[in-house]
């Protein structure tokens, strides 16, 4: 059993699903005025200037000269995994089986990282642990399906559907690798710094992409939008910035399965906020599912 101690680790997590919840509709804003790909370029490249400019402040230190070979390496492939290709797959996801179905496998994160915890970490969960897990990932998905309507026509072709959902897999593969190497690599080091080796990673590997399929001009039309860059710039902070540093910091001080499942409850939090901003409708079995993770979360503080 990992020991929580002080609970700062899980305290961590509940504080990074709650940057990850702003930052999605500062996200969702952009993506419509620039497009989710250049956004997912601007957004950690304005990351890095500002974890470059937080790091000098409070390190004496832009950049990550400290780290050693072993973070460089581990934190290196984790931002590949993380940020590149699981946002890679995510998003296609999202164009092919939906955003609604495509959160909805994505809370299979937190059960994929315990399990590669255990395996990579040897991270061992004792069965209070596994039950508030499952009663997150639980009371998530209740409250992501309650907002999908059965009785609707299918969004999206068939053929899609397998593709979809594969995708979708990997981008809950890719979010619960690039936690666990992100911890692997870490050891004692800064959660800062290496959030900085994590974001240029990934950065580097969204280069990559936009090279190969030309899509340079867009991210240049996008200066024709303040609105989309402001909105980007805000969900820079909260997420990748403020949101993903918490993350790692969490995973310093508690189990990796444990950390992912808090995180997870981002889309609980989402609910009220839709709900006072855009006027959504909140059912019985949405405030069912969010009680279920709510008490799962509880349970993980404990």
């Amino acid at each position: 059993m990992i020991d929580a101690g002080s609970n700062t680790g899980e305290l961590a997590a509940l504080c990074t699903a709650l940057c990850w919840t702003g930052s999605a509709f500062f996200f969702q804003a952009a993506g419509r005025a620039i497009g989710s790909l250049t956004v997912n370029l601007l957004r950690l490249t304005l990351a890095l200037a500002l974890l470059s400019l937080l790091a000098w402040v409070m390190r004496g230190r832009a950049l990550p000269s400290d780290a050693s070979a072993h973070a460089w390496t581990w934190l290196t492939i984790s931002g590949l995994i993380g940020f590149t290709f699981g946002d890679l797959c995510l998003f296609r996801a999202f164009v092919l089986l939906g955003a609604r179905r495509s959160t909805l496998i994505m809370s299979l994160a937190p059960p994929i990282t315990a399990f590669i915890g255990w395996v990579a970490l040897g991270e061992v969960l004792d069965w209070l642990q596994i039950t508030a897990i499952a009663l997150t990932v639980t009371g998530v998905v209740l409250a992501v399906r309650e907002r999908m309507n059965p009785g609707a026509a299918p969004e999206h072709p068939r053929s899609e559907l397998g593709k979809g959902v594969l995708l979708a897999l990997g981008g809950a593969l890719g979010q619960a690798g690039g936690l666990v190497l992100s911890k692997h690599g870490m050891g004692s080091y800064h959660a800062l710094p290496a959030t900085q080796i994590r974001v240029l990673a990934g950065l580097a590997g969204f280069a990559v992409v936009f090279t190969a399929v030309g899509w340079w001009p867009r991210l240049w039309d996008a200066r024709r939008s303040p609105r989309g860059l402001a909105f980007t710039a805000a969900g820079a902070l909260l997420g990748p910035v403020t949101g993903v540093t918490l993350s790692l910091y969490a995973v310093q001080h508690t189990a990796t399965g444990v950390a992912a499942s808090i995180m997870a409850v981002t889309p609980i939090l989402v609910i009220p906020v839709a709900a006072i901003v855009f006027r959504e409708r909140i059912t019985a079995r949405s405030v069912l599912g969010s009680a279920v993770a709510v008490v799962g979360v509880v349970l993980l503080f404990l």
